[in-house]
């Protein structure tokens, strides 16, 4: 965990969770992965994680043992922290990973919901548990719109007892039970998205984002490895045009009669980097950024990795990275996140 990171649409990071599994073509270079590779010696946080195998063409690569592990420890970082942030939870684990019990994932919304001060930021390639997961403890809740006080205040506090002082923090905060009480389901302070890389991954996972209740909906497309039509993955009645098939923005959201259709509230698009990274072609990107402006969805370009697109220019000077090559980009260790020379940085208009 970090309660400051360099990665520009978040503020810092938590881990209560650590270790995965590839799903799909984005996961090959995965820094966590790497990481917990690197790190995997007895004592190390890595260990069991992950391991270096042997590929095919005799390179070594890192690789996940599909172990996930539950940082006790780390669990009541984000009360500690006074001054609201926004916070990527999990960067290096999925916490709707098959191998993480419920009850894992229910102390970790426990924590969310008595730090309304902060906004969490979840990603999954599982979107199917995370719906799964969302709507099945919602379908607990007597009054809808109201958060499960019997799930998850009950299963937290049962397994908290004797994790080093984390029920002791919730103590001090007062009536446990009023907090809960005062929650709303969808928590309003947790955002929760799915990390696409290519078309078939966002026609399979948007759908699914969409189905799922949240305050705020996002997609992180990183690594962007091919061309992606974000209209084409939702499908609500009344066509393109009528609904804004990324999003409504929110000034019109009150205008609407009935129930408000699914929509994208953020889009986050970035290139790969490290060893071996794979280029994203600007048009790509542009593509995207255009589809979001037409919509009013918050576009946010994180970076373009170690491939500048030729004729472009990185916001920072950059060191030759020779393992990247392409005849249609420069290759540098950070390209910047320049795209036709403007930052785009936007974030939902949402506040905890």
């Amino acid at each position: 965990m970090a309660d400051r990171t360099s990665i520009s649409w978040t503020d810092a990071t938590w881990n209560p969770l650590a270790g995965c599994s590839r799903v799909s073509e984005g996961c090959r270079n995965c820094y966590a992965e790497a990481m917990a590779a690197r790190f995997n010696k007895p004592g190390q946080w890595g260990e069991g994680l992950a391991t270096m195998v042997r590929t095919p063409d005799g390179r070594s690569a890192p690789r996940w043992t599909g172990e996930v592990r539950f940082n006790e420890g780390a669990l009541g970082q984000p009360l500690r922290w006074r001054k609201p942030r926004r916070i990527f939870v999990n960067s290096t684990s999925d916490l709707f990973h098959e191998a993480v019990p419920d009850e894992w994932i229910d102390k970790v919304f426990a924590v969310m919901a008595l730090s309304p001060q902060h906004t969490f930021q979840i990603l999954t390639k599982r979107p199917e548990r995370m719906r799964e997961y969302m709507q099945g403890v919602q379908s607990n809740i007597p009054n809808l719109g109201r958060m499960p006080l019997e799930r998850i205040h009950l299963a937290a506090a049962a397994h908290m007892e004797g994790d080093g002082g984390v029920m002791d923090m919730l103590k001090e905060r007062g009536n446990v039970y009023s907090l809960y009480l005062d929650a709303p389901w969808p928590l309003h302070n947790v955002w929760l998205g799915v990390s696409v890389e290519d078309q078939v991954t966002a026609d399979v996972r948007i759908p699914y984002l969409l189905a799922t209740p949240a305050a705020v909906r996002f997609i992180s497309a990183e690594p962007l490895l091919g061309p992606v039509d974000l209209a084409s993955s939702i499908d609500l009645p009344g066509g393109y045009e009528e609904v804004f098939p990324l999003g409504i923005p929110p000034e019109r959201r009150d205008e609407l009669e009935g129930p408000k259709p699914p929509r994208l509230d953020w889009v986050i698009v970035g290139g790969e980097s490290g060893p071996r990274a794979r280029p994203m072609h600007p048009d790509w990107v542009r593509k995207i950024r255009d589809q979001c402006t037409d919509a009013a969805v918050p576009f946010h370009f994180k970076q373009w990795g170690c491939h500048l697109p030729a004729g472009q220019t990185a916001t920072q000077s950059g060191l030759w990275n020779p393992s990247c090559g392409s005849t249609l980009f420069t290759t540098v260790k950070n390209a910047g996140r320049r795209l036709d020379g403007v930052e785009h940085m936007a974030f939902p208009g949402v506040t905890p």
